[in-house]
C-alpha cells in the first residue's frame, strides 16, 4: 500500500481507503473479516458516515486491540433517530449523536470529525449559524478529533467552506463524469443521465478551482463516488457511453490535486480485493487517457489530465508535474510558497525544455505542453 499525507493534518493514509456501506447489515463476524482484510492490505482510511448503531457496535468490537491502525472519518450531524438515519443541523442532536458514535466504536477520538453532507451554500451558512462548525473546532481544540472535515458533492458549497481556512479535510465526489458538470449541481443531478445528453467539453472550472484551492491551502481530499456508484464500470449505465475499469477510475481520482485516499464502497471481500489490486496494477492497466480520448460524448481536448503520457522527456522534465504547478499558480494569480518549494525540488526545470515537441506528439488531449513549459520557466524563473 502506498501512503499519502492527508493535507496539512500530517496524517498518513493509504491511497486506497474504505467506505462503510458494505458493512451495513452484516454480522459481527463478517465485519471482522472485512476489517482483517483491510488491516492485512494496509487499508487504513475508513469513512464512517452511517450512524447505524448495530454497525458501529460491530465495528467497535472488531477494532478492539487495533484501533490505532485505522484513520477514522466520523461524521458529525449524521444521527440515528427512531430506528433510522437522519441528517441534522440541530446542535444538541449533533453533539449527542457524535458522542454516541464514539461510545459505540469504543474510542475516545476520531482522526477526522466530518461535518456531514453540505451540498448548498445555504446549508453551509446554516452549519455556521447553528454552531456546528464551532462545535467541530471545539472538538479539535480538545483533541477529540484531530482535524475538521466536510463532506460534499457540490464544488460551490465545498469552495465556500474550504476558503474559510477552517476545513482540514474535504470528502468529495471525484470521477471523470462528475467533473464535467457545473459545480452547483446536486448529487441527484450528477447521477442523472439526462445531464449528459449534450456533448461535454473539459472539466468544470469551479471543480478545477476546488481541487487547486485544496492543494494550495493544504486541505486533503478523501474521494467518494470514484466509480459513480458502479455506473462508470458499465457501458450501458455510464454517462460517458463507455465503460472504465476500477484501476482507471482510481487512478483518475488519485491524480487530482490534493487527493489523498479513495474510499471504495466494497460490499464483499472480493470487491475490496479488486480495489486493493490497484496497488499492483501496471501503468498500462491504470492508464485512463486512451479510454477518455475515445469516449463518444466527452472531450477533454486542450485540458491537461496529468495522465503522464507526455513522458519521457529527453531532458528529464516531469512535464505533467510542471503543468500542474503552473495551473495552480494561474488559478491563484500568484506563486504559493508551497508550490514554489515543490517546483524547486524538481530535478529538471521547465527552462531546460528544448521545444522538441515529443511530449505534445504523445498527448491524447492535444495540450500545448511546449507553451506550458515556456510559461512555467518565465513564471518560476528557471
Amino acid at each position: 500500500m502506498q501512503y499519502r499525507t492527508l493535507g496539512r493534518t500530517g496524517i498518513q493514509v493509504g491511497e486506497i481507503g474504505m467506505g462503510c456501506e458494505g458493512y451495513i447489515g452484516k454480522s459481527g463476524g463478517q465485519v471482522k473479516e472485512l476489517l482483517d482484510l483491510m488491516e492485512s492490505a494496509g487499508v487504513n482510511c475508513f469513512d464512517l458516515f452511517t450512524p447505524d448503531p448495530e454497525f458501529l457496535d460491530n465495528l467497535g468490537r472488531a477494532m478492539e486491540g487495533r484501533r490505532e491502525k485505522f484513520v477514522l472519518q466520523c461524521h458529525i450531524c449524521a444521527v440515528w433517530q427512531n430506528g433510522q438515519y437522519k441528517r441534522t443541523r440541530d446542535l444538541e442532536e449533533a453533539k449527542a449523536g457524535f458522542a454516541q458514535r464514539l461510545r459505540l466504536l469504543r474510542t475516545d477520538r476520531a482522526e477526522v470529525g466530518m461535518i456531514h453532507y453540505v451540498d448548498t451554500i445555504s446549508d453551509w451558512e446554516t452549519v455556521v449559524k447553528n454552531g456546528i462548525l464551532d462545535y467541530a473546532l471545539e472538538l479539535k481544540q480538545a483533541g477529540t478529533i484531530r482535524s475538521v472535515g466536510l463532506s460534499s458533492h457540490s464544488a460551490e458549497a465545498a469552495l465556500a467552506a474550504v476558503n474559510t481556512g477552517k476545513i482540514d479535510v474535504l470528502m468529495f465526489s471525484v470521477n471523470p463524469c462528475y467533473d464535467l458538470q457545473p459545480g452547483e449541481k446536486s448529487i441527484e443531478e450528477l447521477g442523472d443521465l439526462g445531464s449528459y445528453d449534450l456533448p461535454l467539453v473539459n472539466m468544470d472550472p469551479q471543480r478545477q478551482e476546488l481541487y487547486e484551492t485544496c492543494q494550495r491551502l493544504g486541505v486533503g481530499i478523501t474521494v467518494m463516488k470514484a466509480f459513480g456508484g458502479g455506473d462508470l464500470l458499465r457501458a450501458d449505465l455510464s454517462p460517458a457511453g463507455a465503460a472504465l475499469t476500477p484501476a482507471q477510475c482510481l487512478h483518475y481520482a488519485l491524480t487530482r490535486p490534493a487527493a489523498a485516499s479513495v474510499l471504495c464502497g466494497a460490499r464483499s471481500l472480493e470487491e475490496l480485493r479488486a480495489s486493493i489490486a490497484y496497488e499492483d496494477a501496471s501503468p498500462e492497466e491504470r492508464d485512463y487517457a486512451a479510454a477518455f480520448a475515445a469516449m463518444p460524448k466527452i472531450s477533454w481536448e486542450g485540458h491537461c489530465m496529468y495522465c503522464g503520457h507526455c513522458a519521457p522527456c529527453p531532458k528529464g522534465i516531469d512535464v505533467a508535474a510542471v503543468t500542474k504547478f503552473l495551473n495552480l499558480c494561474k488559478a491563484q494569480g500568484q506563486i504559493p510558497e508551497t508550490v514554489r518549494e515543490h517546483y524547486a525540488a524538481l530535478p529538471h526545470k521547465a527552462g531546460e525544455c528544448v521545444q522538441c515537441g515529443a511530449c505534445e506528439g504523445r498527448c491524447p488531449f492535444s495540450v500545448g505542453a511546449v507553451e506550458n513549459m515556456r510559461q512555467a520557466a518565465e513564471l518560476f524563473g528557471a
